[in-house]
């Protein structure tokens, strides 16, 4: 199993700190969401239907014809290298590590490809995959160099497969709208954005062949009742994303104007999280976990993401604990 963020009961463990008294900004999940709508009782006691509105809102709320629903994202993730054979993967990197695990534990050939080198290596992959925006370092992608290299590989019948789960907030760059393009797959996230990573529930965007190869690989009953009944009203209260968009884009600002101002300039971002560059990164995670503040390191390169706070006494005391780390480091 590959390390994530939001191990937090292993963190507590090992520096002997309660649960209760961290302060978690280890995942890009938003800390804050809605007040869970009722649960109807069918929802627990029959097995789930696929015409019960959940496809439809969906649909609807990221404009498509067509998807797929999924137990999160993930589960697509580990599935479509199933789809096809003997493929030479790039994956444009740093990324979310389960994308390339998932490909070599199906023997697909993988290479990591920093951006600049896309272009040399587009004509000799089969698949290019990347996370928009990228997953840990922030950098975005525009849509229309994206639709360009999926031009050049539908060409040869590759794919362009697109992990957008952190893209709900600023959804005009999502290429949601092309998904209905040959050879073009796109992964959305839901508990993310709606700060409910516990659902476990995403979407696949692509055309409805792909999306029926998928399901039949996945068998039914995929997403659960509850999950099901959750999604749909949420997913319908548009109104309530507007307020959740407006916050996360002003607290993701926030976050990267707090730390700047700690000498943590970061060098990406978005809305749920911020990606700092550091030597010091190592020695920053284990001050900040010694105070009960879990942050995501990467070793390389050597960087911290750090999500953010739910209340203004989680900003006060990120706020602190970088200052004091400064002060103790000079």
């Amino acid at each position: 199993m590959l390390e994530h963020g939001g191990r937090l009961r292993a963190a507590a463990l090992r520096h002997g700190i309660a649960l209760a008294d961290w302060l978690d900004l280890s995942t890009g999940i938003a800390p804050y969401g809605w007040a869970l709508p009722p649960i109807p009782v069918t929802a627990w006691s029959r097995l789930p239907e696929t015409d019960d509105g959940l496809e439809a809102a969906a649909r609807d709320y990221y404009g498509v014809a067509s998807l797929l629903p999924v137990a999160g994202s993930q589960a697509a993730i580990q599935a479509l290298p199933r789809l096809v054979r003997n493929a030479r993967v790039g994956i444009v990197s740093p990324a979310y590590a389960e994308h390339a695990a998932a490909w070599q534990r199906e023997g697909h050939k993988v290479l990591a490809l920093s951006e600049a080198a896309v272009n040399r290596a587009l004509d000799r992959l089969d698949v290019l995959l990347l996370i928009n925006p990228n997953n840990p370092s922030g950098r975005r992608f525009e849509r229309e160099q994206l639709l360009v290299w999926h031009a050049r590989l539908v060409e040869r019948g590759g794919w362009l497969v697109v992990d957008e789960a952190f893209i709900d907030c600023t959804p005009e760059q999502s290429l949601a709208p092309h998904s209905d393009l040959p050879g073009l797959i796109v992964l959305r996230s839901f508990g993310k954005f709606f700060g409910l990573a516990g659902i476990r529930l995403g979407f696949v965007l692509a055309q409805q062949t792909l999306l029926d190869q998928l399901a039949e690989l996945l068998g039914p009953w995929a997403v659960s009742g509850p999950s099901r009944a959750v999604a749909t009203a949420l997913l319908q209260d548009r109104a309530g994303q507007q307020v959740q968009r407006q916050r996360l884009l002003a607290d993701g600002e926030r976050l990267a104007t707090l730390l700047g101002d700690q000498g943590l300039a970061p060098a990406g971002g978005c809305a749920l999280f911020q990606f700092c560059c550091t030597p010091a990164a190592a020695l920053l995670h284990e001050f900040l976990a010694a105070n009960g503040i879990l942050t995501r390191l990467f070793d390389s390169p050597s960087s911290l993401r750090f999500g953010l706070p739910a209340d203004e006494p989680g900003w006060q005391r990120l706020q602190q604990a970088l200052a004091l780390f400064a002060k103790e480091s000079r």
